[in-house]
This record gives structure tokens, C-alpha cells and sequence, in this order.
């Protein structure tokens, strides 16, 4: 591991940026927005991209507006109408996407500067948020912990508070297997036999099985064979940009398989493994060509896509979703693995 200054914030605060090796694996963290800052890995001829869409310098986080690499909260994805009913009480969140409260809020977690400590194999990161921060009740302790090891990046959460409230964290990082060029051609597999349909708000309608519409992933597929078909939730979310909801628990280390892509030039694969109910895979709709990456090109749509484990969108106002509710004396804990290869080749 390795311990470096990566810029200030405009009140002096220092950000620090950690990285961490094991084997052909490399992954860089920042304490600002806990942000998983660089993925770099070898593919089967032992070439090294980074796979993992990022900025080269904190000015570009400071100005981000799409989540890049980030840790969301207090709540991940969005909370309809700014508004959710708590044992009885309601409770007025910040709306800054449409009607919706995404990620927490414009001043989520994804802002903060977490405090770091080194852990073995990795760094854990924590934050506190206030009672009322951004509308969410109670004092709430959150970590985000990265610990890395020869084949895969495994990102763990807790979360503890002082009064009922809701959470749902997760990591918001753009991923591209072949380090660059469109996600179109990547070859993605998610194997769930219904998702979340959404209305034109991209707030949930439902949960609909995948048979017989663009969203059965459940044998591999191109991304861009479909991504343009005209079906209304396409349409609804310029792409892709919805929650599938997982069959059954399996049996690695207490996670399970949500999702596998491969990329085409690369051969690169990602499995990603959770016991989150769900994922949003995200097709990188609105990344519009304003912003730059680390490598001075602009980022438009395709270029990275989201693969993020989560409970269901609006679950504090859906009572058939998966509660979300934590309450003083429980501990919310959660982990996701992003496991890689054929970077072990390396």
C-alpha cells in the first residue's frame, strides 16, 4: 500500500489517495467521496489498462456530476417526490434529479471527505452524517472498506444510527474492460429473470419479468444489440439504467453471482458478487461529452458502464420492496466483490 497527498479542498482540508497492489491487481481510493479512483489490470498478454473510468485530478471530482468511482448515500438511487414516511413521520429530502432525491441528495456522501485507516490487505474509510443531513433522520456512522487481493476488489459496508432512518450505499464506479472505446461491444450477463420497471421519472412502476424484452440478460449478450430497440423503459431511461432483482442465494463466501461482462478486445471479465438484493446496471445514458477523463478524452455515452449493488430503488415508499429501514442497535453490513480475470495471468 501507498499513502499519497492528491490535492486540498477549497476550505484546506487534505484529500489523500491510497493504493493498493496484490499480485497483477492495482486499485487506487481517495478519502474524498471514498471514491474507487483507478482499477488497473492486466489482461491475458499481460498488458495493464485501467479499467475503471476516473479524473486526474481532484478538481474534476470536486466539479463531477455523475457519481464518477463514488461511494452514494445515504440513500442510492432515488427516493420519489424528496419524500418517505418513517413510522409515521415525513420525512422532506433535497430533489436534484426531476422530483427525485438521487444518491442522497446533492450534498451525499459522494461530496464528503471520509476519514481514513489502513486495514489489512486495504484502507477503511468512515464518515458521520448528521441528524437531518439532506433531509435523512438520526446521526448516522457509515465505513466503506476496499481490500484488495489477487484476484478481485472486495468493498464492504456498515452503517450504524442513533434513530430510525433509511439506508442503501453503494460504489458508483464507470467500468470499461478494454480501457477505452465504447461499452457497446462489451458482452454482459446478468442472471435475474425479472427487474424494476420504471415510469418516464425513472421511478418504479414494478417488477417485471425479463422474458421477451431487452432486459433478459440472463444468456450473454452485446450490450448494443438492443440498447436502441424503442421499448419504452429504453426509452424512459435513454438506455439502460434499471435495477435487476436477483433469484436465488448462492453459496461463494456468502455472496452470489449478480452479474458477469467481458470485454471484447481485451478478453478482460468482471463477475461481480453480492448479497445485495439487486443491481442497477447502467449504460453511461448522460455522459454527455462535458467532462474529461485522466486520459484527455471527453466521456459520452457508452463510454463506461455502472454495475451497482443495491436494494431496490424507492423501497422507503414501495412496502413490497425489500425493507431498508435501520433502526438504533442494528448494524446495516454488506459487501460486494468485483472479482477479475484473466488478470491473475499476469
Amino acid at each position: 500500500m501507498r499513502r499519497e497527498p492528491f490535492g486540498a479542498l477549497p476550505d484546506g482540508r487534505q484529500v489523500e489517495r491510497f493504493v493498493l497492489r496484490s499480485g497483477g491487481l492495482e486499485a487506487a481510493v481517495l478519502t474524498y467521496g471514498a471514491v474507487l479512483e483507478s482499477v488497473r489490470v492486466a489482461d491475458a498478454s499481460g498488458s495493464v489498462d485501467d479499467v475503471a473510468l476516473g479524473y486526474a485530478d481532484l478538481d474534476g471530482y470536486l466539479a463531477d456530476t455523475t457519481f464518477v468511482g463514488a461511494v452514494v448515500g445515504r440513500y442510492a438511487n432515488r427516493i420519489a417526490n424528496g419524500r418517505f414516511e418513517l413510522d409515521g413521520v415525513e420525512h422532506v429530502l433535497p430533489r436534484n434529479n426531476g422530483d427525485a432525491c438521487l444518491h442522497g441528495g446533492p450534498e451525499g456522501f459522494n461530496t464528503k471527505l471520509w476519514e481514513a485507516r489502513e486495514v489489512t490487505g486495504g484502507v477503511e474509510l468512515s464518515v458521520t452524517s448528521p441528524n437531518g443531513d439532506m433531509g435523512f433522520p438520526g446521526t448516522l456512522t457509515a465505513t466503506a472498506t476496499y481490500v484488495l487481493d489477487d484476484d478481485g476488489l472486495t468493498v464492504s459496508y456498515t452503517a450504524e444510527t442513533d434513530a430510525p432512518t433509511v439506508v442503501n450505499l453503494t460504489n458508483h464506479a464507470y467500468w470499461n474492460l478494454d480501457g477505452g472505446g465504447t461499452i457497446e461491444d462489451h458482452v454482459l450477463e446478468l442472471p435475474a429473470s425479472r427487474f424494476v420497471a420504471v415510469d418516464a421519472g425513472l421511478i418504479p412502476t414494478g417488477i417485471e419479468p425479463v422474458e421477451g424484452t431487452p432486459m433478459d440478460f440472463r444468456s450473454p449478450h452485446r450490450i448494443g444489440d438492443r440498447l436502441r430497440s424503442g421499448t419504452a423503459q429504453l426509452l424512459h431511461a435513454h438506455g439502460y439504467d434499471h435495477a435487476w432483482v436477483q433469484d436465488d442465494v448462492g453459496e461463494d463466501d456468502g455472496l452470489r453471482l449478480i452479474a458477469r461482462v467481458r470485454g471484447p478486445r481485451s478478453g478482460r471479465v468482471l463477475e461481480v458478487l453480492t448479497d445485495q438484493p439487486s443491481v442497477q446496471f447502467y449504460s453511461g445514458n448522460f455522459l454527455d461529452g462535458t467532462v474529461v477523463g485522466r486520459d484527455g478524452r471527453a466521456w459520452r455515452q457508452g463510454d463506461g458502464l455502472c454495475l451497482e449493488t443495491q436494494h431496490l430503488p424507492d423501497s422507503p415508499n414501495q412496502p413490497d420492496f425489500p425493507s431498508t429501514v435501520l433502526r438504533p442497535g442494528e448494524r446495516y453490513l454488506t459487501s460486494t466483490r468485483f472479482r477479475f480475470s484473466p488478470a491473475t495471468a499476469s
